[in-house]
Order: structure tokens, then C-alpha cells, then sequence
């Protein structure tokens, strides 16, 4: 068990520009990781594999009872990626689903309840974001391979700015190991995080993550409030380096689609 810093080295891959991005911790030890060492190996996680395929199944218990959106992800470096998420089971999921689609020069979006399609360029970063000048809490991650901002996909592929903005700022220990979706990972439990929504800032809110011992990647999900868990999404199949048809990233819209831009 170890209890975190403040880690802040989300931007700081340690290469030049230009140069192919590598991983700074290859693999994990046999033993446990100190949390600062799990957080530096899960910045790098999408430089572990060229291609893959993933399926989560978020799970949000509220008032009204429990959601579960299926989200399938395949992703192709550098830049291609196509994201399914739908909500429900069944016919309510083949009428309720939402496409993100990107080449990594195009972002295509359709929301199949509202019949709605856009196409747009990918917007471009601001400038002087790598300037070594910058302390560590204020550079910018740079992804291999762009996703939606603050999804499921994101934060499971990229966990960078995650553990450094809001699991660092809690309470962290690493809590032991268990089984994802077949494959073994490193279970990580965070007390009270600072950067948080203001409905989930409350002693009693608890994180668990559990990450993949090989990649590096988020596998599960758990937040708690009052030892009640709140939401939960959980990979039910991760496949790295997966073989990927030119069919896994087509997709043309409807003939009724509306499309705004």
C-alpha cells in the first residue's frame, strides 16, 4: 500500500519533438506498484498497442433505477477510430445509439434518436503547449490517437490527465490485484478526490479503478458515495493489436439524417 503525491507529469512523455513516442516504464514489476509508478505507466498505455478493439459496459444507478450504456470502441494508430455507444438493450438500443467517427484529420458525429449527422475538421491545438518553461500541472497531453473529450473511451485509453487532475488529488492507495474481462489488473482506490463535480464532493466519495498490469489501460470504473456505488463501467472485452477490416471505420449517414455542418 502507498499513498500518492502530488503526481503531475501527465504532459511529460520524456521524448524529443519529432521523435515516436515510447513508453517510459516498458512493464510492470512482478510486485505491486507504488502509485506514482502506476501513474506514469498509465500515461503511456496507448503507446502499447498498434490496433484495438474494446467494449465497455457503463452501468449509472439513480432515482429513476439503472442505465447501462454499451460502448464499442476499435481504434487504428496513428488517428482512426470509430466509437458505437448505445443505450439500453435490445430495440431501444437499435433507435438510441450515438457514432464518433475520426480519420484524424475529420470528426463525423450521428445521433441516431434525434436523426442528427455532423462532419467537421478537427479542431487544431493551441500553440506553445509543449514549451518546457511550463511547470508539470500545466502541460497539455498530447494523444496518439484522438477521442472524445470526458467519455468512457477517453478516460479508459487515456488516463493521463485523469489520475493527474482528479485521483491525485484525493487519497490514493494501491489495494491489490483482480481480474478484468480475462486479463489480470492493478486495483487502485482513491478517498475523496478535490477535482470532482460539486454533487460527487463529499467525504464519503470513494474511486476505484482497476488498471491492465500489461497496457496500462482502465478496465473498470467504480464510484462510490456512502459505500454505495454510483456508477461502474466495466471492459467485457479488450483485444490489443486486434486485426481491423477497412469495414470497422465506415460508416455513411441515413438517408433521413439532418445534418447541421
Amino acid at each position: 500500500m502507498s499513498v500518492t503525491r502530488a503526481w503531475d507529469r501527465a504532459g511529460s512523455l520524456p521524448i524529443s519533438a519529432g521523435a515516436a513516442p515510447k513508453p517510459e516504464i516498458v512493464a510492470l514489476r512482478d510486485e505491486l506498484p507504488s502509485v506514482d509508478e502506476l501513474f506514469t505507466f498509465m500515461r503511456d498505455a496507448e503507446l502499447r498497442f498498434r490496433t484495438l478493439r474494446m467494449r465497455v459496459e457503463e452501468h449509472r444507478f439513480t432515482a429513476r433505477g439503472e442505465d447501462v450504456v454499451s460502448i464499442d470502441v476499435a481504434v487504428e494508430h496513428p488517428g482512426r477510430v470509430k466509437i458505437l455507444s448505445a443505450l439500453g438493450a435490445g430495440d431501444a438500443a437499435a433507435t438510441s445509439y450515438d457514432v464518433w467517427l475520426s480519420d484524424g484529420q475529420t470528426v463525423t458525429t450521428y445521433t441516431a434518436s434525434r436523426k442528427v449527422g455532423t462532419r467537421r475538421a478537427i479542431r487544431p491545438r493551441p500553440r506553445g503547449l509543449s514549451s518546457s518553461d511550463f511547470p508539470g500541472a500545466s502541460k497539455v497531453y498530447a494523444p496518439l490517437t484522438a477521442l472524445p473529450t470526458e467519455s468512457i473511451p477517453d478516460l479508459f485509453i487515456h488516463p493521463a490527465g485523469y489520475c493527474q487532475n482528479v485521483l491525485a488529488t484525493g487519497v490514493c492507495r494501491v489495494a491489490g490485484s483482480t481480474m478484468v474481462a480475462g486479463r489480470e489488473a492493478v486495483v487502485l482506490e482513491c478517498d475523496h478526490p478535490r477535482s470532482v463535480e460539486v454533487a460527487a464532493d463529499r467525504p464519503d466519495f470513494t474511486i476505484r479503478v482497476a488498471v491492465d498490469r500489461a497496457d496500462g489501460v482502465i478496465l473498470r470504473l467504480e464510484e462510490s458515495h456512502g459505500g454505495r456505488v454510483t456508477r461502474d463501467a466495466v471492459t467485457v472485452s479488450y483485444l490489443p493489436d486486434a486485426p481491423l477490416p477497412p469495414s470497422a471505420f465506415a460508416f455513411a449517414f441515413p438517408s433521413d439524417t439532418t445534418r447541421i455542418y
